[in-house]
């Protein structure tokens, strides 16, 4: 009988130790996240770390996002002209273009190009000094790991996301324009006028909302991966920070995805 209930209740037993193990990695990832926001904060400032992870995840993604914004915003003026001309409504392809790239596409496809280019490396660097004994070799410096190495990227994703996501959504406008009025011959005047005359401030707010957002999730999530390498039990050594990593840019871009919604259920 013992045996009996022993094998009923294991498929309870294995999805209650998951859900415990979920709660303290989130736990975890919350206390890591507010540690690292406080150091932003706390005096002194760290304007020589931040301007170069500035350097490092905003100046060196420009050409990486303006080249999807760009074949974003043509894939957009292409497809949505075709829709639209089946119901005499081509004139409104300035709008349609720039509401999508502005509302949604623009924070969250900048926000997964970064976690994918800058992301990765973060979690990787990190990882990498981790088994490494780098970081350990700062706690006996008396150097809190987590303000020197952490809070600087989470300051400069702060700092960078927003201004990479204003250059997606201009590229991602020049690509509808392309389409639209280069290739298919829609009026210049009309696309602008569309643009200017349904686009409000309020689209602008929320999609920077949402890219500070994601700024604040991309960092610590990859910070936190790499951080916490030497803990993983799927690998350890370099097997762990590729684990880490790969960890890292999936765990973002789901994060990205599932707050996109809950955001924009907040915002609209």
């Amino acid at each position: 009988m013992a045996i009996q209930a022993a094998i009923l209740g294991a498929p309870f037993a294995f999805l209650g130790r998951q859900i415990i193990l979920a709660v303290r990695e989130l736990g975890g990832w919350g206390i890591f996240t507010g540690l690292a926001f406080w150091h932003i904060l706390s005096m002194p400032w760290q304007f020589r770390k931040i301007l170069a992870q500035v350097y490092f995840i905003g100046s060196r993604s420009i050409f990486v996002i303006a080249l999807v914004g760009m074949f974003t915003g043509m894939v957009l003026g292409l497809q949505g002209y075709y829709t639209l001309v089946k119901f005499g409504s081509e004139g409104v392809l300035g709008a349609l273009v720039a509401l999508s790239l502005i509302r949604e596409l623009g924070p969250v496809l900048t926000a997964i190009m970064i976690t994918a280019r800058a992301g990765s490396a973060m979690a990787a660097e990190i990882g990498i000094m981790r088994i490494s004994e780098q970081i350990d070799a700062l706690d006996t410096m008396d150097i809190n790991p987590v303000r020197f190495m952490v809070s600087p990227k989470m300051a400069a994703s702060l700092f960078s996301f927003p201004l990479l996501t204003a250059l997606f959504n201009v590229f991602g406008i020049l690509g509808g324009y392309i389409s639209g009025v280069a290739l298919l011959h829609l009026s210049h005047g009309d696309y602008f006028y569309r643009i200017e005359t349904n686009v409000v401030m309020q689209d602008v707010t929320g999609g920077f909302v949402k890219s500070v957002f994601f700024a604040l999730l991309v960092s610590s999530i990859c910070c936190y991966q790499g951080y916490f390498t030497h803990l993983r039990q799927d690998g350890f050594g370099a097997r762990g920070v590729s684990q880490a990593t790969t960890s890292a840019v999936v765990i973002s871009c789901v994060a990205i995805l599932v707050w996109d919604y809950v955001l924009t259920s907040f915002l609209l």
